[in-house]
């Protein structure tokens, strides 16, 4: 099987993968492969907006907001050193090119379920594509990063309880390894292992089956977040997701009557859990979403794609409710890592949504997913970089193909299996 080498290689080009790439040291060779095309992550699904530290005086209640959504399982370590870490953060992406709204030369900021005060920066209503696009743009630009698109890894390479790198398929199908003194995944969430999600198809927990083969810790893996308010539709693909920021500037839940059955800014599991009861108890296939409270032109200008999307389905949300329900959206446990997002693996990292630093604990907090992600991803590059030491034993891989021949369709039930024996655990 061809081998080629490198110093670092990531598995994944969301945000987590690229801004690891972009603050690893320069010197480093870096090999990034993804599953589909770069552009299809879900890091560029991302609507609403990313959190940040709008002052000291903001501190104690971004903390207490990401608790309590959280039930209060989070790492209290891990909460600090996101919240602490995310001005530099937005320093980053702004040198990327990211271009949050502004007024007067000043950040505008936005306020969703479950915060206590307006903290999140937006790009309209497509924060995750211009924060990745740019992240995209500027690793592309880096000679020392290649960049491998449609290469799914099957398996991790192991010696004297190391990583050593990765086993992968093009989409011809040709086997080949990778080797890397250091390996980071940053596979993306498992919305592919259900029947309605708000990911992409392909990301199937990838990070979580080779991790599960090879006996790294995972950690919560049974916590997984169901969005309330995706647009409901007969049609069969990825559910569109109405934005969490929507009812944070105002929109209001309806049942069939017109009535208001929840307040909207409470965390998303009870939303969501309150619209499964309220469409139990009226025998629908969904609830409603109203955006009259919010002004036309600021729907047109803050919501733009959300307004175009559900046009295109026949609804005009300026003038009508929209259909809505809940759908699977975002996972909070997966390979256990430490506060440098290291896994209990020698010389393996793992960052973004397939990591479980315990940030979210059960439930989290709107707009916490992309800054969590790059927080800790500029963590794992910085750790990487001081703690390099090259490997210098080598290794003979004699690996024989067809010993992955249908590995997918294995590897996606061994990881629900694993869900569901955790959450037996929890219960």
């Amino acid at each position: 099987m061809k081998t080629r080498k490198t110093d670092v290689v990531i598995v994944g080009c969301g945000v987590a993968g690229l801004y690891c790439a972009w603050k690893l040291p320069r010197d480093k060779q870096i090999t990034i492969v993804t599953k589909s095309r770069a552009e299809e992550s879900d890091s560029f699904l991302a609507q609403g907006g990313i959190c940040v530290l709008r002052d000291e005086e903001d501190y104690d209640s971004f903390f207490e907001d990401t608790l309590r959504a959280g039930h209060y399982e989070n790492n209290r370590d891990s909460v600090e050193l996101m919240i602490r870490g995310s001005r530099a953060v937005i320093a980053d992406l702004v040198a990327c090119g990211v271009r949050f709204e502004q007024k007067d030369g000043a950040f505008v900021y936005t306020k969703e379920g479950a915060h206590s005060r307006a903290r999140i920066l937006f790009h309209e209503d497509i924060t995750g594509k211009e924060i990745t696009s740019h992240l995209l743009e500027t690793v592309r630009r880096l000679p020392n990063v290649t960049l491998i698109e449609e290469y799914t890894m099957v398996d991790l390479l192991e010696a004297e309880d190391a990583c050593r790198g990765i086993v992968g398929r093009t989409a011809s199908g040709e086997y080949s390894a990778i080797e890397a003194d250091y390996t980071v995944l940053a596979t993306g969430g498992i919305g592919g292992l259900f029947a309605h999600s708000t990911n992409f198809p392909h990301l199937t927990g990838d990070g979580l089956a080779v991790a599960l083969k090879h006996n790294v810790r995972l950690q919560n893996i049974d916590y997984i977040q169901i969005h309330p308010t995706t647009l409901y539709t007969e049609k069969k693909g990825r559910e569109f997701l109405i934005s969490e920021s929507v009812r944070g500037e105002g929109a209001v839940l309806l049942n069939g009557k017109g009535e208001r059955f929840v307040h909207e800014l409470l965390p998303r599991d009870v939303v969501a859990n309150a619209i499964f009861k309220e469409m139990k108890k009226e025998g629908s296939k969904h609830v409603w979403l109203s955006l009259a409270p919010i002004p036309t032109e600021e729907i047109r200008t803050h919501f733009p794609n959300i307004y175009k999307r559900c046009l295109e389905e026949g609804y005009d949300i300026t003038k009508e409710p929209i259909p809505v329900v809940p759908a699977q959206h975002y996972f909070m446990g997966g390979i256990a890592v430490d506060r440098h997002s290291k896994t209990v693996m020698e010389r393996l990292y793992a960052v973004g949504e397939t990591a479980c630093n315990g940030v979210h604990g059960k439930n989290r907090l709107a707009s916490n997913s992309l800054l969590e992600s790059l927080v800790f991803a500029g963590r794992a590059a910085n750790h990487i970089g001081t703690e390099y030491i090259p490997n210098e034993k080598r290794s003979v891989w004699q690996i024989e193909p067809s010993v992955y021949e249908g590995i997918e369709e294995h590897y996606q039930q061994a990881v629900l299996s694993a869900i569901e024996k955790e959450k037996e655990s929890h219960e």
